[in-house]
């Protein structure tokens, strides 16, 4: 598995390689040991097109061989670069243009913002709010909490009423829930997820997030008399019968994200639909009955779930609103020209945000300060 993880940051991993990663990470114990690799991982991979440009090689070479710290390699959407080096070490790794020299690190002293932890509010169906944190326990008639995880008992039901539960996760906090049908959800920052309490047995499981993201892991429909199984959105419906997905439909976001890892899924917004199959992802713009769906690399959309953040050729700007969500702390761009820079990186959750940062400032391209809570990039 250490070889495989090498070959994921690496980017020479294969789609079975993936899957077999990701059983393997299905295990709490085995994600402990892949965020350690991820963190102090020393593997040097050369990655290099075909052209004549061996002094812009050299130049980032030599800045790797004199320097005892990460390097981070960075790309600009413009810059065509012949060469990339990419050195993990015990903050991960950014992508750098040949041009760019470390520029110092920063120090974000402000205690405040902390690293994000699992934490959660229950809302029961009377109105009631449990507040679900980190080593402490909730147990109720039909459900229990771990600290980490909140878990309802798993029983048929004939009765028809219905009773809802909310749970969520707030800025800086993560949690899943294990649904009465077995069914395992996983809820990313900043967001709520509404289902059921029971679910009738042969009807049709419903579950909603109202606003966020979440990865399903589905209890397939042959354990339930046949029973499909959906996820509502505010702009579309997911209609699945036994499969593992991701939904990303954040409330400030025109766009919702739907990423396929195994199974298959239909989505339905008005009178459209399309089928996923694994490794695909559906994009609905709120303003827009078209459904687009594109084939992609779906570990660098479900890292988060794992403990780790994996960005790829994304915007600065994108990845800011995820550290913000993460770390809760505002971003401020003072420079505009920066929010479409493309960066790739990986990381791990557990970093404070000094240490992330820094791996994206010592590019030499972009600069952060704190200001009155607020952290400006110039």
């Amino acid at each position: 598995m250490k070889n495989l993880i090498s070959k994921l940051l690496s980017d020479s991993i294969t789609e079975e390689e993936k899957k077999e990663l990701r059983i393997w990470l299905k295990n709490p114990k085995n994600q402990k040991a892949f965020n350690t690799q991820v963190r102090h991982a020393y593997t040097l991979n050369l990655l290099y097109n075909k052209i004549d440009e061996e002094e812009a090689y050299n130049k980032v070479f030599n800045t790797i061989k004199q320097q005892n710290k990460p390097i981070l390699l960075y790309k600009r959407n413009y810059i065509k670069y012949a060469a990339a080096i990419v050195l993990f070490m015990a903050v991960g790794y950014f992508y750098l243009n040949q041009n760019s020299l470390n520029k110092g690190n920063i120090t974000i002293s402000d205690t405040n913002i902390k690293v994000g932890t699992d934490k959660a509010t229950l809302t029961l169906e009377d109105g009631t709010n449990i507040f679900l944190e980190k080593d402490k326990n909730y147990i109720s008639n039909n459900v229990e909490s771990n600290g980490k995880a909140l878990t309802y008992k798993t029983k048929n039901n004939t009765k028809q009423d219905i009773a809802y539960n909310y749970l969520t996760v707030p800025r800086g906090g993560q949690y899943n829930v294990t649904l009465a049908d077995g069914t395992k959800v996983w809820l990313n920052s900043e967001s709520q997820l509404k289902y059921p309490v029971h679910f009738i047995e042969g009807q049709t499981r419903q579950t909603e997030l109202v606003y966020g993201e979440a990865y399903f892991d589905v209890s397939p429909s042959t354990n339930h008399n046949g029973a499909k199984f959906k996820v509502l959105t505010n702009k579309q419906e997911v209609e699945v019968l036994g499969t593992e997905f991701n939904i990303k439909a954040y409330k400030n976001d025109n766009t919702t994200y739907t990423t396929l890892i195994e199974g298959s899924v239909a989505i339905n917004k008005a009178n459209n639909n399309k089928l996923l199959t694994p490794n695909q992802q559906a994009i609905v713009l709120n303003n827009d009955e078209t459904i687009s769906v594109s084939n992609i690399d779906v570990y660098n959309e479900i890292s988060w779930k794992e403990g780790v953040f994996s960005f790829k050729n994304k915007p600065l700007k994108d990845i800011m609103n995820t550290l913000s969500r993460w770390y809760n702390i505002e971003f401020i761009f003072k420079n505009k020209a920066l929010e479409n820079d493309l960066f790739g990186g990986v990381f791990d959750k557990s970093q404070n945000i000094s240490e992330v940062l820094n791996m994206i400032q010592n590019t030499g391209n972009v600069s952060f300060k704190l200001e009155k809570g607020k952290i400006m990039i110039e």
